[in-house]
């Protein structure tokens, strides 16, 4: 009896040339992805929410912001006439004195005042948001108040002196808010800006292996990759400093919400830059990479004739 000979068995096909680099580039998108938002958040909350003086100087310029000079204005006259009593003239003085103090919000004294306000608040800010669960986290504008009386009473306008320099706060953040942000920044304020550090390591070394491993192709290759994860890495940036704004004004009471949403925006404004900057960057990278890949396959045709 004739037996056929057996039959070699099947071994798996290697994966192709081009499956690796394909494998590689979608783990390398998903990676940015996460790393370039974890880099800026954590860089920011060490190098401008923990520094006094980088968060007096986001917020200074608040100054002059026409919410939250209409904010101090509002919670002035309202403490003022608390304690005065003028029947009939009730509101006339509360509308002279709206308006004198209006106008003091447009001075260098007041200016001033407010960036010593915010000196002192960057401490409260801080030790909130290292605080107990259910506290919110407020800005005092007492020491602004304490400079407003004392520079309309020397301008002599009436009543002034009846103004009480109570704690009067702007709410930034409500209890529940509070609550979630404070975990985070705990975790952010851990990792500093070593994220940032330790992606910059890890794509000179992904970009250097693949240039030597694959060639000058390969490494453009994977510039342009990292060039589109940067991009890609700065929109999931930019959706998060969206959500984070609206999840923290969403327990702000109504009355401090547009100063509110001044202050987050003045802290936030670091954050909104480095997405314009690091999209500037990703584009670049991958525009000149695709280029430089079509140039070189251009030469290399033009070479092979």
């Amino acid at each position: 009896m004739r037996t056929s000979p057996p039959t070699p068995s099947k071994t798996p096909a290697a994966p192709s040339r081009s499956a690796v680099p394909a494998a590689l580039s979608a783990v390398l998108l998903v990676l940015l992805a996460l790393l370039v938002p974890l880099s800026a958040l954590s860089a920011w909350v060490d190098l401008e929410i923990d520094d006094t003086d980088r968060y007096v100087g986001a917020v200074s310029p608040l100054s002059s912001d026409p919410a939250v000079r209409s904010t101090v204005a509002d919670l002035v006259t309202e403490e003022a006439m608390r304690q005065i009593d003028l029947g009939p003239l009730q509101d006339t003085a509360r509308e002279f004195l709206h308006r004198t103090v209006s106008s003091f919000t447009t001075t260098d004294a007041f200016r001033n005042a407010w960036d010593t306000a915010n000196r002192t608040a960057h401490e409260a800010v801080a030790a909130s948001l290292d605080g107990d669960s259910g506290e919110p986290v407020k800005i005092d504008l007492a020491p602004v108040i304490g400079q407003v009386k004392k520079d309309l009473v020397r301008d002599g306008v009436p009543f002034a002196d009846q103004i009480p320099v109570e704690r009067t706060e702007i709410t930034v953040l409500g209890p529940d808010q509070a609550d979630d942000f404070r975990s985070s920044f705990r975790w952010l304020r851990y990792c500093s800006i070593w994220p940032a550090v330790a992606t910059l390591v890890f794509l000179v070394l992904v970009v250097g292996i693949a240039t030597v491993r694959r060639g000058l192709r390969g490494g453009l290759w994977v510039t342009a990759v990292v060039g589109a994860g940067f991009v890609l890495g700065a929109i999931v940036l930019r959706i998060l400093v969206a959500v984070g704004r609206d999840r923290a004004l969403d327990e702000v009471p109504a009355g401090d919400r547009d100063a509110a949403a001044a202050v987050v925006d003045a802290l936030t404004a670091s954050l909104r830059t480095t997405v314009w900057v690091v999209l500037a960057v990703g584009a670049a990278l991958f525009v000149g990479a695709v280029l430089a890949r079509l140039l070189l396959r251009k030469r290399s045709r033009a070479d092979m004739r």
